[in-house]
């Protein structure tokens, strides 16, 4: 049995793909927007509902190839969504909503094929950084967070953080090259019941950028349009085009 999600913001997901209801895997159905993927789990074959909404659609499958995720993603198309799709969309497969349950059970069954003899490449500076997680305590260069302690420091100087800037740094630490966008944040660091605008993870990136100081504060980076990303110390200086530093100047102060 498969582990599949559905994105669609139909009233009624089974009119998506017909097929999925005959056949014997599981189907966990999202709305199609950017914060279900904090919802999904790693392992599954996302199926993105794009008969009406083409432009949405897009939008999402970019996000998540700028996140480094590693999710194949299927698009639900009519014949006329055929004439736009390309490679650059970054994703698996294609299938017409009125597939039959044969083609859609030979796709299903490539793509795992594909998945398990594939191998996809690290996001940007997540291969040259050593962790050690070993009683809650990750070792990133010079930066040192204590998970259980609620403590981080930099060459050995404890960094004075307030509560919501160290579960922002810890989050963010533990999922190296993982680009996160700001609601995501929000209800990862924040949680559900935050009623908040998104405004306050820029905030708090600031206010942890400046606590890093010059030298370290590029260990958070903006990855532009999208959100924020963990980059582990690299052996070597190179510069990354998506990578945009400066935040807005008017931001708002916000509490924690």
């Amino acid at each position: 049995m498969t582990d599949l999600t559905l994105m669609t913001n139909t009233q009624d997901p089974a009119t998506v793909l017909p097929s999925l209801a005959l056949l014997s895997h599981r189907v966990r159905v999202l709305p199609l927007d950017a914060a279900s993927l904090v919802r999904m789990p790693e392992s599954t074959i996302l199926f993105i509902d794009a008969r009406d909404d083409l432009a949405s659609a897009r939008t999402l499958c970019r996000l998540i190839h700028a996140s480094g995720l590693s999710t194949p993603i299927v698009l639900v198309l009519t014949e006329g969504g055929f004439t736009v799709v390309n490679a650059q969309w970054g994703i698996a497969d294609v299938v017409i909503a009125s597939a039959s349950p044969a083609e859609l059970e030979a796709r299903l069954r490539l793509i795992a094929e594909r998945g398990r003899s594939a191998s996809v490449p690290a996001a940007p500076g997540a291969t040259n950084a050593s962790f050690d997680t070993q009683e809650g305590v990750i070792h990133c260069g010079d930066l040192v967070v204590d998970t259980n302690g609620y403590t981080a420091s930099l060459r050995g100087k404890p960094i004075d953080l307030a509560y919501k800037e160290f579960e922002l740094l810890k989050y963010l630490v533990m999922h190296p090259g993982r680009v996160f966008t700001r609601a995501q944040l929000l209800q990862e660091v924040w949680g559900y019941d935050y009623y908040g605008g998104t405004r306050t993870v820029d905030v708090h990136i600031r206010r942890l950028r400046a606590k890093l100081g010059g030298e370290y504060e590029h260990l958070i980076g903006t990855v532009r349009n999208v959100g924020y990303r963990f980059d582990p110390p690299q052996e070597s200086d190179g510069a990354d085009d998506d990578l945009d530093n400066g935040l807005d100047s008017d931001l708002d102060t916000d509490e924690n």
